[in-house]
């Protein structure tokens, strides 16, 4: 271990109190936030909140791509369902697995409205944490498409589900694999190929997409189940386009496939927010639905029930939840899951010198999991540790900044140098965030994620979060550092925490890529 991190609080009988702690001890608080001093439970995560498209002609045809007949409020149909059947619909097994586990609120936008973010209308994309696209049909006019990003680039979650080349269900010139295309290339927002995915087109009539082997995916290994394969049922594919954006991450692939071909899930971010692509929508059909449809049950086969719900789980877990706020509810749990309502705050200002000419794609930071200890980082003394009572996200090593229950500032920083030639470059990290502060609304202990100069001066703030961002596992943010190409800057991570009630800011698997 390389130092050592004292910590002030414990829990005994449930109750926060102070304890006394021997020199060179690594122990914090336990993971889990500390109950109030009255004994009271602290507050529980906010539900999130799911809405399903019907705008474009999902259940045209055959199709039958919504979660229930009653719209937009599933309950009234069935407000306590217990199989698939108490509610009507190809997706009603997917929307009344989360709904039983009283940590999701589901609603439909049904046909006739339109996608909008940030207008405060009830079904808003802004009141949402996650916005399911399964089988699209029609194109989303010009304002759709740059409410979608908006939502995206804010903090939500994108489920972005495709078919076959060809599915063109109600005869509009217009299938799933254009209209999810023309929203990542003719958005308004960003043209350039923003997710870094792109959709094959294709006609796949069958096949097993097995899962790659990545243990710390909260996806692939999420609180519904581990995912092991998928199938394709007359879907396509999808190619990754790193260059375009190095966070795009195939997570299943057809036989034989690999690297950027051939995905058949793949998961990426922008901005904020998270966004998730599948192949086929045959896997979320389960098979009953409205008389006269010709369905089949997918959900039940392969792991395609986990891979949605563990999916849907981790589109919540952008910093802002698409404006919501809200926090990721508690069905996700361990060390790759969880959110935080980590604010954005800054912009950018004065100007630095240095950086290279030139773009060479890849990953600039030295030590980005700390594994190597504080090489490569400046940091308070004992925050770069492998003590157990908060686990790295990855590895040993991770900066676990503040958690005492007094006064202190911990800092972690790192300089770089950003190629004038990249044009795009982006800081990420995984971060976990508990604390014992009680209060919903209060920010007492807080950490800045800020871009500095060489003299000190910050140049932008990324990031705030706080006691009220706490969550149950780690979450990774992604923030662009395009505005500082060209210049050496410094990537500086500040916690600062009251006089009382520890809050811990956990910090992991850290990274700046460009391209």
């Amino acid at each position: 271990m390389l130092g050592t991190h004292r910590h002030l609080r414990g829990l005994v009988g449930g109750v926060a109190v102070v304890a006394a702690v021997a020199a060179g001890a690594a122990a914090h608080a336990s993971a889990a936030p500390a109950p109030a001093a009255n004994g009271a439970a602290a507050p529980a995560a906010t539900t999130q909140k799911v809405l399903f498209d019907d705008t474009k002609a999902e259940t045209a045809g055959n199709a039958d791509w919504i979660i229930s007949t009653s719209i937009p409020d599933p309950t009234k149909q069935n407000a306590s369902p217990s199989k698939e059947t108490d509610w009507t619909g190809a997706l009603s097994a997917w929307g009344v697995a989360l709904q039983k586990t009283g940590d999701y609120t589901l609603d439909t936008l049904g046909s006739g409205n339109t996608i909008t973010y940030g207008t405060g209308g009830a079904l808003d994309l802004k009141n949402f944490n996650t916005f399911v696209l399964d089988e699209p049909n029609n194109q989303l006019s010009a304002a759709e498409k740059t409410a979608v990003m908006q939502f995206v680039q804010n903090g939500g979650g994108l489920f972005l589900i495709s078919d076959h080349k060809g599915s063109d269900r109600d005869n509009d010139g217009w299938d799933s694999p254009q209209v999810i295309q023309d929203l990542m290339s003719n958005n308004g927002v960003d043209n350039n190929d923003p997710f870094g995915v792109s959709d094959d087109d294709l006609d796949i009539s069958s096949g097993t997409p097995t899962a790659i082997n990545d243990s710390s995916d909260p996806v692939l290994n999420g609180s519904f189940g581990k995912v092991t394969s998928s199938e394709i049922d007359s879907g396509t594919t999808w190619t990754l386009h790193p260059s375009d954006n190095a966070n795009a991450k195939g997570l299943l692939y057809t036989s034989g496939s690999s690297g950027n071909t051939g995905v058949f899930f793949a998961t990426s971010t922008y901005g904020s927010g998270r966004v998730a692509f599948w192949g086929d929508s045959s896997p979320v059909d389960d098979g009953t639905g409205e008389s006269g449809n010709t369905l089949y049950n997918g959900w039940n086969t392969d792991s395609n029930a986990a891979l949605a719900l563990n999916a849907t789980a981790w589109l919540g877990g952008g910093s802002s939840g698409g404006g919501t706020g809200g926090t990721t509810a508690g069905s996700t749990t361990g060390t790759t899951s969880g959110t935080t309502s980590g604010t954005t705050s800054g912009t950018t200002s004065g100007t630095t010198t240095g950086g290279t000419g030139g773009c060479t794609s890849g990953q600039l930071l030295t030590n980005p999991g700390f594994e190597s200890g504080t090489s490569g980082w400046t940091a308070t003394s004992g925050i770069i540790n492998t003590a157990t009572k908060e686990p790295a996200h990855t590895g040993s090593y991770k900066a676990w900044l503040d958690g005492y229950g007094k006064a202190t500032t911990d800092t972690a920083s790192q300089s770089v140098s950003i190629p004038s030639g990249c044009t795009t470059a982006n800081a990420s990290f995984w971060l976990h965030v508990d604390t014992a502060e009680t209060s919903t609304s209060t920010a007492y202990d807080t950490l800045k994620v800020q871009v500095l100069n060489s003299s000190g001066t910050v140049l932008g703030t990324l990031a705030t979060f706080s006691n009220l961002s706490h969550n149950t596992g780690y979450a990774q943010h992604t923030y662009s550092l395009a505005a500082y190409a060209g210049q050496t800057v410094t990537l500086k991570f500040t916690g600062v925490e009251d006089a009382q009630d520890q809050t811990s800011f956990v910090v992991d698997d850290t990274a700046v890529n460009v391209s």
